[in-house]
């Protein structure tokens, strides 16, 4: 076991010293995504973002003997940094993260901005501190095959904590399906007292259309096939981070006024955020802002949905699904359009080998001082599923820094620094247990062969 202490020393002033500094300047590049940044490469901005982690990286390359840095392109993608340290086995770890961001988004505090960094108390509040997004990673992870290898361990630093007071390992993804639904009633806009009455509201049809999918009085998905079977370890899982939790299950979130959960059974509540179908509508377009609105019955409703797909539902299946629900024999015989312009299926983590079972264990007390806790995440990692499918046989640890009202991907977005020196501590405890175990395989290996001799 490495000595907490000591690492703690490291750890802090390194964070302090440069990581903080550097995390604050990255804050300050608007770097979005390409998926809301059609113009990327023409604005510049993945570019500073990728010459400011460079130049960190490179100034610490020095005390790392072999290792190498790389910024890798590949036309018509964002760029990666590709850093190879070598070791003494063979056996290797895989470490990754991103540094594309999220849109602004509208609500952040006076003085708080996306582009702006504001330290408050032990926070660092402004866009992409805490979190990012990348649809590039599985490209690079082909093009990079043969130098990656095999990995045994897995690391990704882009998940959630529970709280702000143990190490949290995700054991699920859930997967996606982004798209928009259409219903257009006329060519074109007309007097809503000439036409109200005899020409159906394209909203009132678009309402009637997603009842199909969604009970409107309780959320609840009503298709049968967009359920699967949840694990039994997982419900455990789920039972006992419920109990670390208690009312922080939806307490955390920023409900406004009396606003209730969706249910009171905590248990329940966790296994809906993360292993059962959720509609959310995200977007809205042919709605006139109200300030504007004449009494006109619009021509067209385009609503904007945001499902999310248990862990190991198939994405592809559920979205064919969804869209043969909506458009068969649509109300009034309206025009009814449903297109998903992207989805992926989610993640369900492999069995912890039991070496690295005693290992998260371990790197908890040390970094936390208390127990470490499992439970999945409502968001979608792409990659983690296609890193899944690629490596069957590879470890995962899937952790990261979004606790409690850090708000990934909304308004004043912020990075918990103790909770980051503490998951920095953590993975170090981690990729240490793994040289120790790789040590023992050859250990193994060669009484093995003094053995058959």
């Amino acid at each position: 076991m490495l000595d907490g202490a000591r690492l703690k020393k490291f750890v802090g002033k390194v964070w302090d010293d440069a990581i903080v500094p550097s995390i604050t300047e990255y804050i300050r590049i608007p770097n979005k995504s390409p998926a809301y940044d059609k113009d990327w490469a023409a604005h510049g901005y993945m570019d500073d973002a990728v010459k400011l982690m460079e130049a960190w990286a490179r100034a610490r390359l020095s005390s790392l003997p072999g290792a190498t840095l790389e910024v890798v392109r590949l036309k018509g993608r964002t760029p990666v940094i590709f850093i190879e340290i070598p070791g003494k086995g063979k056996d290797t770890v895989l470490l990754y993260g991103h540094l594309d961001k999220q849109p602004e988004m509208k609500g952040w505090w006076d003085g708080f901005g996306p582009w702006t960094p504001v330290m408050k108390g032990d926070k660092l509040y402004g866009r992409g501190g805490a979190d990012d997004g990348s649809y590039d990673l599985p490209f690079y992870i082909d093009h990079l095959a043969k130098r990656i290898g095999k990995p045994s361990l897995v690391v990704c630093l882009d998940s959630g904590c529970g709280n702000y007071d143990q190490l949290w390992l995700t054991t699920s993804l859930r997967g996606n399906g982004v798209g928009t639904m259409t219903v257009r009633v006329l060519t074109e806009g007309v007097h809503s007292g000439d036409a109200s009455g005899i020409v159906p509201s394209s909203f009132r049809i678009a309402r009637q259309l997603l009842s199909r999918i969604e009970d409107e009085a309780t959320g609840r998905i009503l298709p049968d096939e967009l359920y699967v079977q949840v694990p039994k370890q997982r419900i455990e899982q789920a039972r006992a981070a419920a109990k670390v939790l208690g009312p922080e299950v939806y307490a955390k979130l920023p409900l406004a006024g009396g606003t209730l959960p969706m249910g009171d059974d905590l248990t329940e509540l966790v296994l809906n955020r993360t292993w059962r179908p959720q509609l959310a509508v995200i977007g809205a377009d042919g709605l006139t802002p109200s300030a504007d609105a004449g009494n006109v019955l619009l021509p067209y409703t385009t609503l904007k949905l945001s499902f999310r797909w248990p862990p190991t539902l198939d994405a592809a299946k559920a979205m064919a699904l969804v869209e043969k629900l909506l458009t068969k024999k649509p109300p009034y015989n309206a025009e009814v359009k449903v297109e998903f312009e992207r989805g992926s299926s989610g993640w369900n983590a492999p069995v912890l080998a039991p070496w690295l079972e005693a290992s998260v264990a371990r790197a908890s007390e040390m970094a936390f001082g208390k127990p470490v806790a499992y439970m999945g995440e409502g968001g979608t990692i792409p990659f983690m599923g296609m890193l899944g499918e690629k490596f069957p046989e590879t470890q995962f640890v899937i952790t990261g820094v979004l606790g409690p009202k850090s708000n990934a991907h909304g308004p004043n977005e912020f990075l918990h620094i103790p909770t980051g020196k503490r998951v920095t501590m953590a993975i170090a405890q981690i990729v240490a247990d793994h040289f120790v175990r790789d040590e023992k395989k050859k250990i193994g290996a060669r009484e093995g062969a003094k053995k058959k001799k």
